[in-house]
């Protein structure tokens, strides 16, 4: 089995300007992602992917070659993660190189671990869409809309339960998608239903997304032994 590595990182970020390469707790974002990568495979199996020239000399410096410079259609806030995807591994094959399955591995997660994608492999086979990293969600037991009346109801906790006796949910904690190459291409990521989840603890899921959580994520890492 053939992987390739994908850390996508656009340029312009608004609520955290320049968030990829921004230093937290000392190095820049997408260090802990190519961390990560490196641990698992070689430097020509990691593909960063940008539009940013900023961004492209901080990997390089850090002795990571950058194989292409994203155009900057897939650098809008309409492109799609898919499209972003299936140009990094149309360049690869027009370049005589092909995978069987592709991991991303977005910037915003960096207490994710090797050992987490390890085992997210671990659980892929290839009669499978996606692995995709989850964690265990508390939001079905507190989410609620508006009626016609103008007063809230629970969408799923109709029975005002406790937290614990609610079915149990998940949510995408944007950390790992182990990705079937030919699937991506024959359904795109909207179309994809043989799913398998890869279920991460609470601290391991921080995705950075806001200044907030920012903060949050510095706090941990001056706090932890940080190695990866």
């Amino acid at each position: 089995m053939k992987i390739l590595y994908v850390i996508p990182a656009r340029g312009g970020s608004k609520g955290i300007p320049q968030k990829n390469i921004k230093p937290l707790n000392g190095k820049p974002l997408i260090y802990y992602s190519i961390d990560v990568a490196r641990l698992l495979t070689t430097d020509d199996h990691i593909c960063v992917s940008s539009d940013d020239d900023e961004i492209i000399k901080v990997v390089e410096d850090y002795g990571l070659k950058v194989p292409f410079k994203r155009p900057a259609y897939l650098a809008t806030d309409t492109a799609t993660t898919n499209d972003v995807l299936l140009h990094a591994i149309n360049f690869y094959e027009s370049n005589g190189i092909y995978y069987d399955v592709l991991v991303l591995l977005q910037p915003t997660s960096p207490l994710r671990k090797a050992s987490h994608v390890e085992q997210a492999v671990s659980l892929y086979n290839d009669s499978l869409d996606m692995v995709v990293s989850v964690k265990e969600s508390h939001a079905a037991s507190v989410i609620c809309k508006e009626n016609e009346n103008g007063y809230l109801e629970f969408c799923f906790n109709k029975s005002g339960t406790r937290r614990q006796d609610l079915s149990i949910y998940y949510e995408y904690n944007g950390a790992i998608y182990i990705i079937n190459i030919e699937r991506l291409k024959e359904k795109s990521l909207s179309g994809f239903t043989k799913i398998k989840k890869y279920v991460m603890d609470e601290l391991s899921s921080v995705d950075i997304d806001i200044p907030l959580d920012w903060i949050i994520v510095e706090s941990i890492l001056k706090n932890q032994d940080s190695k990866i």
